[in-house]
């Protein structure tokens, strides 16, 4: 019987390793690509059956790669393996249309399962995540919205690099934009934030545990 085919979207090297080693035994790798660019590219040139997929990605982050591929009506399930242990990163990923969202310290456990989950068409989330992500979307409309889930994903994007010591030319370079676009975002989550300066903005950032 033939495997189905994984593209694999992540850009650290140890992880993709690790990450083949769990998928290898079960699916066929179609590819590995470093960034979310490529990820949208190769989703359309080499139609896997799954994409599996970071969300901090250089150039583009993974939930928006996913949202330009159902633009150009490539329907591919994804499965995103995250870091991020965060209500709001699992809400957008299924807002954009996700098929699993795997915390990557469970993903030998769960992994295998979200594939398998998406190639059923059903959905997969991380049960440590699922309990509280499905509270929040229920309570959604009767709390007032933190402003720090109201951060679109570049900002989240922006906000990282920032964190990392990052200038407004290096940050649109690694992420494709121009410099004032850098600017006018920063300028945008100062404002939502209400913080008044760039130390202000990156302090607010450690504290909260916003990247």
């Amino acid at each position: 019987m033939k495997k189905p085919r994984v593209l694999l979207a992540d850009d650290h090297q140890i992880v993709v390793a690790g990450l083949k080693g769990i998928l290898e035994p079960e699916f066929e790798l179609a590819g590995v690509v470093a960034n979310g660019r490529a990820m949208v590219d190769q989703a359309i040139s080499l139609r896997p059956d799954v994409v599996v997929a970071d969300i901090t990605m250089p150039q583009l982050n993974g939930i928006d790669a996913l949202s330009m591929l159902r633009k150009a009506s490539v329907d591919i399930p994804v499965v995103f393996l995250t870091m991020h242990n965060d209500i709001s990163y699992a809400r957008s990923a299924l807002d954009a249309g996700a098929a699993g969202f795997v915390l990557k310290h469970a993903a030998p456990e769960e992994l295998v399962q979200a594939v398998r989950a998406a190639l059923q068409g059903g959905t997969y989330i991380s049960p440590t995540l699922a309990g509280e992500l499905f509270l929040s979307m229920r309570q959604g409309a009767e709390r007032p919205p933190d402003p720090i889930s109201l951060l679109t994903l570049r900002q989240r994007d922006i906000l990282r690099l920032l964190s990392d010591g990052r200038s407004a030319k290096e940050i649109a370079k690694e992420l494709d934009i121009s410099a004032r676009t850098v600017e006018f975002h920063k300028y945008k989550m100062m404002e939502l934030l209400g913080v008044k300066s760039s130390a202000e903005l990156i302090r607010f950032v450690i504290n909260h545990g916003v990247v």
